[in-house]
């Protein structure tokens, strides 16, 4: 307590409230520490004026993908909770119920479908945000029905990825999502899909040495980092200093790793190229040059 207070008589405060402030009411960009009013990024669809693309959850993603950000939800199949019972410094229920709260999803994965510039196709995709967007059985599950889903109805499947890996809380159980999301992206070839991938920032581990580079395309956001084992985790391992943007979507590109880093202003009209060639059809005219 200071001496204005002690001075200040009871009752005085509270005539000059102090107006709350949201904690959120700006940002500050990784990239170049400019803080970036928050009203305005839905209008810059969450990418920094450097440029730093931030990571954005499903219905973002959705709305900014589709045409008019028109979609139909697709429910994915529930798997059992817990199998393993696990627990660390917490239950695995409980970190469950956190994520659950935190996103409003049941899970990592969720699935869309609708138009892009007009060409009618199934979109999944992971959320970060919900446990790091590990891939445990319900993710799993997610990407096998959004495959089911456009083989059924002769549609290709674009999706975007973004995972720190297996969910360990699931050991096993976990790692079997690999071959079994892998057999549905063989199915999609199998019916002569496009099966597109655009990698966002992080996709790893486990993810990336399964579905993530199995498509036909592979495109990534500007600045997303794409691996197995993190640069930390390598330079740790060799003892050498990486090279500056190792592993990086630009570097990845360089090396032929990747197709094509496209900014999230030009993924929707990409896309639609893409599709286009893929699927022998002609975008609609109305968004050709949006």
């Amino acid at each position: 307590m200071n001496w204005i207070t002690k001075l200040t008589p009871p009752g005085i405060k509270d005539i000059f409230t102090k107006k709350d402030t949201p904690d959120n009411l700006w940002i500050k960009c990784p990239k170049s520490g400019e803080m970036v009013f928050s009203a305005d990024l839905p209008g810059l669809l969450h990418v920094t004026p450097a440029g730093h693309h931030m990571r954005i959850g499903p219905d973002m993603r959705m709305d900014y993908t589709f045409d008019n950000s028109e979609y139909i939800e697709v429910s994915i199949p529930s798997v059992a909770k817990d199998p393993l019972k696990f627990k660390d410094d917490q239950k695995y229920t409980d970190r469950l119920k956190k994520a659950r709260a935190k996103t409003g999803d049941d899970d990592a994965m969720s699935i869309g479908v609708g138009r892009i510039h007009g060409i009618e196709t199934v979109v999944l995709v992971q959320n970060f945000a919900f446990m790091g967007g590990s891939l445990g059985m319900a993710a799993g599950e997610g990407l096998i029905a959004a495959a089911e889903h456009a083989v059924a109805h002769k549609l290709p499947l674009v999706v975007f990825t973004a995972a720190g890996g297996a969910r360990m809380q699931e050991g096993a159980l976990s790692l079997m999502q690999m071959p079994r999301t892998t057999i549905a992206v063989q199915r999609m070839r199998e019916a002569g899909l496009p099966y597109i991938v655009v990698l966002c920032d992080p996709t790893t581990g486990g993810v990336t040495a399964s579905y993530a580079m199995l498509g036909d395309v592979h495109l990534a956001e500007p600045g997303a980092l794409i691996c197995f084992a993190g640069p930390r985790v390598i330079e740790e391992t060799i003892r050498e200093k990486l090279p500056e943007g190792f592993q990086r979507a630009e570097f990845l590109e360089e090396k032929g790793m990747i197709d094509r880093v496209v900014p999230r202003s030009e993924m929707r009209k990409t896309l639609a190229q893409i599709l286009a060639v893929l699927m022998q059809a002609e975008p609609t005219r109305d968004y050709v040059d949006a």
